[in-house]
C-alpha cells in the first residue's frame, strides 16, 4: 500500500475522502423530492498521522497555516493503487470546453490502466477531479470520464494530466479546517497526539 505524507508525516487510517456538492432539494404538494445538484463542488479529507520526530511542522500548520493555503500529494483509494499500470502523463488529445464531464486523452506506455476512482489533476489548474470509468492508455484519442464537470478550458497536445502512476502526482490544494486541533498533545510526554486533521479543498 502507498503511504501517504501530511507535513512530513505520515498519514493513518481511518482516511475519509468526502466529496461537498451544494444539493438544492425541496418537498412539492404531494410530497415528492426535487433535487438538483448545483456546479460547485470541493474536496474534504479527513485522516489521523503517525509522528516520527515531525511534530514541530506538524504544530507549525495547525498554529500559523491556517490562512495560507498548501499543496499535498493526493491520497488514492486502496483499490486504485493496486490495479493501477499505467506511469507516464496522459496528454488532452483535443480542445475540452469548461463544463466537459469527458476529456479526449492519449498515453503512453499504451495498454496500461488508469483505473476508475483515480483523483487527477490538469496542468492547467488546481482543481482535482476522479475518473468515473477505467482508462486504457492507448497512441490514439479515448474518453477519459470525470468528476465533476470541468472547471476550466483544456488546450490539446499542452494539457498533461496528472494521476496516481505517474511520476508527478496529482497535488491537492488545500485550507486546513478552523474546527480541528490548533496543536499538538503529549499524551505521556513522548506519544504525540495530534488529533484528527480535517483539510479542505481551496478552490480558485
Amino acid at each position: 500500500m502507498t503511504v501517504y505524507y501530511f507535513d512530513g508525516s505520515p498519514m493513518v487510517a481511518p482516511i475519509t475522502f468526502e466529496s461537498n456538492v451544494l444539493l438544492l432539494s425541496t418537498d412539492t404538494a404531494s410530497l415528492k423530492q426535487q433535487r438538483r445538484a448545483t456546479d460547485a463542488q470541493r474536496w474534504e479529507l479527513s485522516f489521523g498521522l503517525v509522528s516520527n520526530g515531525g511534530e514541530a511542522d506538524i504544530f507549525l500548520g495547525a498554529v500559523a497555516g491556517l490562512a495560507t493555503a498548501s499543496t499535498m500529494t493526493m491520497p488514492q483509494l486502496l483499490s486504485v493503487d493496486k490495479r493501477i499500470t499505467a506511469t507516464g502523463q496522459l496528454t488532452v488529445a483535443a480542445n475540452a470546453l469548461k463544463g466537459a464531464s469527458s476529456v479526449q486523452v492519449t498515453g503512453s506506455p499504451v495498454a496500461k490502466l488508469v483505473p476508475k476512482g483515480s483523483f487527477i489533476t490538469f496542468s492547467n489548474h488546481t482543481k482535482v477531479y476522479v475518473t468515473t470509468a477505467d482508462y486504457t492508455t492507448s497512441a490514439t484519442a479515448g474518453p477519459l470520464p470525470i468528476f465533476p464537470n470541468l472547471r476550466v478550458d483544456l488546450t490539446a497536445t499542452t494539457t498533461l494530466v496528472n494521476h496516481p502512476g505517474s511520476t508527478v502526482k496529482p497535488q491537492l490544494r488545500y485550507f486546513r479546517s478552523v474546527d480541528t486541533l490548533k496543536g499538538i498533545t503529549y499524551s505521556d510526554g513522548v506519544l504525540v497526539d495530534v488529533g484528527t486533521v480535517s483539510v479542505i479543498e481551496a478552490l480558485v
